[in-house]
């Protein structure tokens, strides 16, 4: 060691034993600047006129909505909450699965006295029923558990007696469903049989003795399962069961029975378990039910179908045990309507939360000295979310079409409204399952926490695409409409009329060969020409491929299983053809200025957006590998033209602040110490 590397040591040391302070440094420990939230608002405009954009989108009920907003906004029972400066509502999500089913049942009676419910039942025609779907999608969008309640209450067990029901059955059972003074459950599923419901186990027979129905569960996977409200709350159940009548089957029939009395304990002959803790949905109450020889008078057969005398005597105008099977499916149509809305408005709200975040957030730099980039500023975080915005967009006007059609329905056009609600069903289901998917991932990190909403949405709303019918089984539903209207037709020799089949009758159109970008935008190409030609190339393969099929001696339901996969490119181009036109409908109406521009836009968006994902425009030749190339360029193209329009779009939705998530507004001051 040299005498001066000693000597510098020895001075490091001394210094160090003696406490003296350090020698001064050149070196700059000044402070970069904290980032700062800059509200989205600030740099984003607004190309055309939100409040008449949102009338469009919701199309009814607006001053009910925020009639609703107000009223769970205000209530401290929905868990109002201050984070940066601003007020939220969410449900705890701290609470047990006990607490949760509490509050929800509690939340109920705050909106009863609040008169939400007034009419939902007692009251008939078209205005009616839209007020109730409105205020019904503002519930799911706070909670989707409360609206599965009410809908398991109200739709379910309360159309059941509406639509099953005759005139005793109204008097004595509707206006107390409305009070809540009873609460209902619908048990139709088992445990051994789901979207099968002919082959349900549940036997009902009848003793003209005492005048009663017996209803019994012969096995164990005859237990009623999933029934909402039945763990807990119901008081009463609409009962589907296979009635038997002097040893003969006919079929699934509807009761009520009462299975708690007033202080909530169980009836005699019926146990009742708790299906226990889910992935989403824990403040509904889901029970199993067995019913062991149960009792009920012979007035509780809900008789509009099919009744039994005093005597036993079995009678039914419908003799056709099929089509009296069918008869027996309506309610659950109304349930399909509302699951399909809600599940767009629950995108919304994803979209919402996730696009705003993207308006404020910023990460990396372009240049190397530059800001940093706000994350929708980068082409591929626009990839991500701007399409599923677009079909958003779409499938919001897809919706409103669905409940306009349901709301004034007729015996003409229920077949039609039940083959459309099962498609717009699956598909905007699966839609809202895949954006919240996206907008959890575009929001990184932020995306999980549960006060943010957009991750306990997934959980919440994944039970829809199983619910009220298994969205793949309803799909082959769908497709199989399609095939027997398409038969029936040739067989008549009749042009087709009505299911959106009417482009049938014209000439076969003939795709351009050069895609440019005003024929890829252009309405007339995108509806009359690519989508109505892969419905009409897909339907006139399946009908050939099951028609081939029988030909070597398969049977009908089992040429049907093999030729699943076309039957499921058939039925999703039906029901992605549906919420095209549904979007051309309004775009139609629609005067010319910014709103008619911007709706263009979405249009186009959505329709290459489903060229774009759907293998079947490569697969069955609708496009070759140049134009498929020229979809995705044009997609980016859209994306871009998108973009400035971002902020007035999901401020378009009409969601209250409060129903979003603390990221979407003052993130940094919503996550400060205090």
């Amino acid at each position: 060691m040299s005498e001066n590397c000693a000597l510098r040591r020895a001075n490091v040391l001394a210094n160090h034993i003696l406490q003296s302070p350090p020698q001064p440094s050149n070196i700059s420990l000044a402070r970069e600047a904290c980032l700062q939230y800059t509200p989205p608002e600030v740099n984003e405009s607004y190309g055309f006129q939100v409040k008449e954009m949102r009338k469009l989108l919701d199309g009814h009920n607006l001053e009910d909505r925020d009639w609703l907003y107000g009223i769970i906004i205000q209530s401290n029972l929905f868990n109002r909450k201050i984070r940066g400066g601003k007020v939220f509502v969410s449900p705890d999500y701290n609470e047990t699965m006990e607490q949760q089913r509490e509050i929800s049942m509690k939340r109920i009676l705050h909106l009863l006295e609040k008169g939400v419910f007034k009419g939902w039942l007692t009251e008939t025609g078209p205005e009616a029923e839209l007020k109730k779907f409105a205020l019904y999608e503002v519930c799911g969008m706070y909670d989707y558990s409360l609206s599965a309640k009410l809908g398991v209450h109200f739709l379910l067990w309360g159309n059941a007696i509406k639509f099953f029901g005759t005139k005793r059955h109204h008097e004595k059972w509707l206006k107390h469903t409305e009070d809540y003074l009873v609460k209902g459950c619908f048990a139709m599923t088992e445990l051994g049989h789901g979207s099968n419901v002919k082959g349900i186990e549940t036997v009902t027979t009848y003793d003209p003795r005492t005048e009663e129905f017996v209803i019994n569960t012969p096995c164990e996977s005859a237990q009623k399962y999933w029934i909402g409200e039945a763990a807990i709350h119901a008081n009463h159940a609409i009962v589907i069961s296979q009635l038997e009548i002097n040893e003969t089957n006919q079929g699934i029939h509807v009761f009520i029975a009462q299975i708690r009395d007033q202080d909530g304990n169980i009836c005699p002959n019926i146990r009742i378990a708790d299906c226990g803790h889910k992935i989403g949905l824990n403040g509904v109450d889901n029970g199993r039910i067995w019913f062991d020889n149960l009792r009920i008078p012979r007035e509780n057969l809900l008789n509009s179908v099919a009744d039994v005398s005093p005597d036993g005597e079995y009678v039914s105008a419908i003799k056709n045990p099929d089509q009296r099977f069918g008869a027996f499916l309506a309610p659950l149509t109304s349930g399909r309507v509302t699951i399909a809305s809600c599940a767009i408005y629950s995108a919304k709200v994803g979209l919402a939360v996730a696009i705003r975040y993207s308006l404020s957030r910023r990460t990396f730099s372009a240049v190397a000295t530059g800001p940093e980039v706000l994350l929708l500023d980068y082409p591929s975080h626009q990839r991500r979310l701007l399409p599923l915005l677009a079909k958003t967009y779409a499938m919001s006007f897809a919706a409103n079409d669905m409940k306009m059609m349901y709301v004034k329905r007729t015996p003409e056009t229920n077949k039609e409204i039940h083959v459309v609600s099962m498609g717009l069903k699956a598909l905007l289901t699966w839609h809202n399952m895949r954006t919240l998917q996206e907008c959890r991932e575009a929001c990184g990190g932020q995306g999980v926490k549960t006060e943010n909403r957009v991750g306990h949405l997934k959980g919440d709303y994944d039970v829809q695409t199983t619910f009220e019918g298994d969205n793949n089984v309803l799909m082959q539903q769908v497709s199989k409409a399609l095939f027997a209207e398409y038969v029936s037709c040739k067989k008549r020799n009749k042009p087709f009329k009505g299911l959106g089949l009417e482009h049938m009758n014209s000439p076969l159109p003939v795709l351009p060969t050069q895609l440019t970008s005003s024929t890829l935008r252009c309405s007339h190409f995108q509806q009359k020409n690519v989508f109505c030609l892969r419905e009409r190339d897909l339907l006139e393969r399946y009908t050939c491929e099951v028609a081939e099929l029988q030909e070597r001696g398969e049977s009908r339901e089992l040429s049907f299983l093999l030729s699943h996969q076309l039957s499921e490119d058939l039925s999703k181009a039906f029901a992605e053809k549906a919420i095209l036109q549904a979007v051309l409908d309004a775009e139609a109406k629609l005067p010319a200025g910014s709103i008619k521009d911007v709706v263009g836009l979405v249009r186009s968006m959505y329709a290459l957006i489903c060229m774009e994902e759907d293998p079947s425009f490569l697969r069955y030749g609708y496009h070759s590998r140049d134009s498929v190339g020229d979809v995705r360029r044009e997609v980016s193209k859209l994306c871009i033209e998108l973009r400035p329009h971002a902020l007035a779009l999901v401020t378009s939705f009409g969601i209250p602040d409060a129903f979003l998530g603390p990221i979407a507004f003052n993130w940094i001051e919503a996550n400060a110490w205090s």
